[in-house]
C-alpha cells in the first residue's frame, strides 16, 4: 500500500506538473523561482515518505543507496564511473531523439532555465536535489519494489524507467520517451554497480548542465 499511495501521488503530481507547464510556457513572467524552491521541498518530502516507509520495514536509507564511501579512492572510483556513464549516456539519448524526431530544445522550454543569478542558484540546488532525491525514488525505492513484485530485474528497471518518464511528462510526449530510456540506462548502472552514489552524481550534473547551457543557447 505504501508504494501504490506513492504512485499515485506521483501521477497526481504529473498531471498538475503538465498542465502548470502549458500554463507556465504561455505566460510572460513565468514564476521560476517558486517553481524550484517548490520542486526542491516537494522532491525531499517525498524521499522522507520513502524513508518512513522502508524504516517500517526494518530497511534503511542507507541500505536503499547502497555502496560505501570508506575512502577518497572509492569516491573518485565513482566520480569515473558517473563521467564515463554520462559519456555514454549522452550517446544513447542523442540517437534515441533523432530516432523519435525530437525538435531541438526551443523557446517552449524557455519558462523551466534560470535568467538571473538568484534562479542560477537556484536552478543548481533543484539539479542536486534532482540527483539525489530522484534516484532514491525510482532507483532506490520503484526499482527494488518493482524487482521484488515481479521476480525479475528486467522488468523491475523498465517499470520504474516508465514511471520516471511518465513523471516528466510536462516537457512533452516524446522528451518523455527519451527520459524513459535514461531511466533504464540509470536503472542497469543502479544494479550494475549496487549503488546510487554514481547515478545521483551523474543526474545532478547533467540537470545542472543541461539547464545552463541550455540558458546561453537560447538567449
Amino acid at each position: 500500500m505504501h508504494t501504490i499511495f506513492l504512485l499515485a501521488v506521483i501521477v497526481g503530481w504529473s498531471t498538475l506538473g503538465y498542465f502548470g507547464a502549458a500554463r507556465m510556457r504561455t505566460g510572460t513572467t513565468p514564476h521560476r523561482a517558486p517553481m524550484y524552491v517548490f520542486t526542491i521541498l516537494w522532491e525531499w518530502a517525498v524521499v522522507g515518505y520513502v524513508v518512513w516507509g522502508v524504516k517500517r520495514h526494518g530497511s534503511s536509507l542507507g541500505q536503499l543507496i547502497g555502496g560505501k564511501w570508506n575512502s577518497w579512492k572509492a569516491v573518485l572510483k565513482d566520480i569515473g564511473i558517473a563521467a564515463g556513464f554520462w559519456l555514454i549516456a549522452l550517446a544513447v539519448l542523442f540517437c534515441t531523439a533523432i530516432a523519435l524526431h525530437v525538435d531541438k530544445p526551443g523557446p517552449g522550454i524557455r519558462f523551466m532555465l534560470p535568467q538571473n543569478h538568484l534562479e542560477i542558484f537556484l536552478w543548481v540546488l533543484t539539479s542536486m536535489t534532482a540527483g539525489i532525491c530522484e534516484e532514491i525514488i525510482f532507483r532506490g525505492y520503484f526499482q527494488k519494489q518493482f524487482c521484488a513484485w515481479t521476480g525479475n530485474i528486467t522488468a523491475g528497471v523498465l517499470l520504474s524507467a516508465g514511471v520516471f518518464g511518465a513523471g516528466h511528462i510536462y516537457q512533452g510526449g516524446k522528451s518523455a520517451i527519451v527520459i524513459t530510456v535514461y531511466g533504464v540506462l540509470f536503472g542497469i548502472l543502479a544494479e550494475f554497480r549496487k549503488s546510487l552514489r554514481p547515478g545521483m552524481i551523474t543526474h545532478a550534473w547533467h540537470d545542472g548542465f543541461a539547464g545552463l547551457v541550455g540558458r546561453l543557447l537560447l538567449k
